[in-house]
């Protein structure tokens, strides 16, 4: 067994929730602290992957024994799609399933009939890509809108020491192919760029991906979890990638699609499509984040960057009725103050942080 381990113990545990009446509003989540509207929940529906990325999962953390919640640890689909359904009564409009990879989720299409039951939900997936090919069709079919698909270079070398994973590159662009032609469109893609690692791969992925209608966002290398020996130096600015593009595809920037939307949009200027940005460490964005992160076992974040969550699980359990857990989200998202990456530093790095995998990206 490795001797490098991750803080379960104290990175897992519950913050007490707050009181009726500590945070001096109603029982409605409103605005948080610094003004943000609860309007996104990411639900992780399991920590396990069968890819070992260098920035999520890295294999000498997560090998043969590490720890993963135990089947019964996890939320039923029936508590999810409660929990989301108290979610939707406070404001969220969109939710994006996430793993480790949400396709190993035995039966996944059922939890998907059962959140796109819930009117006014915009329902989306991030994936792999590994088992995309052969589950699009049924995703969409069980009411899934859109899929953005996680791929860090078009290289077999470099795509495969990015995974530590014997998986061919191909069979990803099979399965965003098959998300295109099963209507889970527009396709996004998230590159994860790490200096020293992939920088080689921006060019020729904006390239592969121009004029397809697909959208390739390009991700600043980030300190999530505990694990992945981040960096700062590793970190390309998405300055510099766009500079990269730009030299060769001219590009011009373009007004966001949403107020709060994370990716900086940028299109070519021959008109064939676009590209985005998510500049997460050189350019925060945390004073317009409305996310908010449900983990696998039920524990609630307001943070990517998060130390501690709050137990939902528990309350549903408990026998709490829907009031009381709608209460007790509302007070959370009052109390919220999170604004990680406006204030990291290389001491705010070393915090013992939610690993990627369990929180959900």
């Amino acid at each position: 067994m490795t001797d490098r381990v991750i803080p379960i113990d104290d990175g897992r545990r519950a913050k007490p929730l707050p009181p009726k009446g500590e945070s001096g509003g109603s029982e409605r989540a409103g605005r948080d602290t610094l003004g943000r509207h609860l309007r996104d929940l990411r639900i992780s529906v399991t920590d396990r992957c069968n890819f070992r990325c260098i920035y999520c999962m890295p294999r000498d953390v997560f090998g043969p024994d590490y720890p993963f919640l135990a089947r019964s640890e996890l939320l039923t689909f029936e508590e999810i799609a409660r929990l989301a359904r108290v979610f939707k009564d406070q404001g969220m409009e969109k939710i994006r399933l996430t793993g480790g990879e949400p396709l190993l989720r035995k039966n996944l299409e059922r939890l998907i009939e059962m959140l796109a039951a819930i009117p006014g939900v915009d329902l989306t997936l991030t994936t792999n890509g590994s088992l995309l090919a052969k589950k699009a069709r049924a995703l969409k079919a069980a009411g899934l809108k859109r899929v953005t698909v996680s791929l860090d270079s078009l290289d077999e070398r470099t795509f495969r020491m990015m995974n530590d994973a014997d998986f061919p590159v191909s069979e990803v662009l099979a399965g965003v192919d098959a998300a295109a032609a099963a209507g889970l469109a527009p396709v996004k893609i998230n590159m994860v760029v790490k200096r020293g690692a992939n920088e080689d791969s921006i060019v020729p992925m904006a390239r592969r991906f121009k004029g397809s209608g697909h959208i390739v966002r390009f991700i600043e290398y980030m300190d999530v979890g505990a694990t992945n020996g981040w960096r700062m130096d590793d970190v390309v600015p998405s300055a510099d990638v766009i500079r990269l593009i730009d030299a060769t595809m001219p590009l011009e920037q373009v007004d966001p699609n949403y107020a709060g939307e994370v990716a900086e949009r940028w299109r070519y200027k021959d008109g064939a499509g676009e590209i985005g940005v998510i500049s997460s460490v050189t350019q925060a964005f945390c004073r317009t984040c409305t996310r908010a992160r449900l983990s696998t076992e039920g524990m609630l974040y307001t943070c990517l960057f998060a130390t501690a969550g709050y137990d939902l699980r528990g309350m549903l359990r408990g026998g709490s009725s829907d009031e009381e857990i709608s209460g007790a989200i509302a007070r959370i998202w009052q109390a919220r103050a999170d604004h990680y990456s406006e204030i990291r530093t290389a001491e705010t790095a070393k915090l013992r942080k939610i690993e990627m995998s369990y929180i959900g990206g």
